[in-house]
């Protein structure tokens, strides 16, 4: 019987290394020039994006296409239109944005549910789940709530955000496990600091001394994205209540939270506006002139 087990266990890691190479081999470069309808999307939607500089939103977008060559984004029970696809997108650059040859080799599609489900993908059934990192059968799949993703971009002040989570879950799964410890953007010398600090906190959250979203109680794992959240919604105040977190958190990820996310006003883009694409002239005489 343990002989069976160990089998089955080495021909899952088999096939899970033979998707990956795969997946590897068969990655899809952008070809085409980004979509102006695209930009103005962005410029609505993502704060994040806002905040670059025009060098910095021509990179964001070329891995917007990246990620979208790679992915497919599915609608169950629902419709998937261009502002669903770049949330999704969006999300999943975000946290890796500072590491320019980062690819999700463990994604390949990412299922778009109208609201919340169980953990039987049953929709509406009285459960709250959000999203989902898919293992065993779904391996490679993402579940997501629409309105859950919308939300989490249309209120930048609630430490929340749904994708993001997601996508925290899966890059620190690229290791191999999902423990909270984010080894390949983790330098070693802070991972000890680091573990201990998950630990600290995670107590406090237990004896209600903290602010963190008790959810991030729940494991190591859980916390790493919980805070992630807290990082890219609201880095000035996390900086403020947890400056030992922030401090790590920027490691992390490479970036000034607080720079990345200032809230600005959302930019709506008329055609006698300054185009989004930072040419310097009017969007119905750039972007929008066809």
């Amino acid at each position: 019987m343990y002989d069976k087990i160990i089998l089955a266990i080495i021909l899952i890691l088999i096939i899970i290394l033979i998707r990956y190479i795969k997946k590897k081999n068969a990655w899809k470069i952008p070809m085409d020039d980004f979509n102006a309808n695209w930009r103005i999307i962005l410029s609505e939607k993502v704060i994040f994006y806002n905040n670059l500089n025009n060098d910095e939103k021509k990179r964001f977008e070329y891995k917007i296409q990246e990620f979208l060559l790679n992915c497919r984004i599915t609608g169950i029970k629902t419709t998937v239109d261009d502002v669903d696809r770049l949330l999704i997108a969006s999300s999943a650059i975000i946290p890796i944005f500072e590491f320019p040859e980062w690819r999700y080799l463990n994604i390949d599609e990412v299922l778009l549910y109208p609201a919340s489900f169980d953990t039987n993908f049953v929709i509406n059934s009285g459960s709250s789940v959000l999203g989902m990192v898919g293992s065993g059968s779904m391996e490679g799949k993402m579940i997501l709530s629409k309105q859950s993703l919308i939300n989490g971009f249309a209120n930048e002040t609630d430490k929340k955000n749904t994708a993001i989570h997601e996508f925290v879950h899966l890059i620190d799964k690229s290791d191999g496990a999902i423990d909270g410890v984010p080894e390949l953007l983790l330098e070693k010398q802070y991972t000890i600091p680091w573990i201990n600090l998950i630990k600290q906190k995670i107590d406090e959250i237990y004896k209600g001394k903290s602010d963190i979203n008790p959810y991030g109680a729940t494991n190591s794992a859980e916390f790493f994205s919980v805070i992630s959240e807290y990082f890219f919604e609201r880095p000035e105040l996390l900086k403020k209540k947890h400056p030992e977190l922030y401090k790590l958190l920027e490691k992390i990820f490479k970036t000034d939270g607080i720079s990345r996310f200032k809230i600005k006003k959302r930019k709506v883009t008329g055609r006698n506006s300054s185009c989004p694409c930072g040419s310097g002239k009017k969007y119905k005489h750039c972007c929008g002139k066809n």
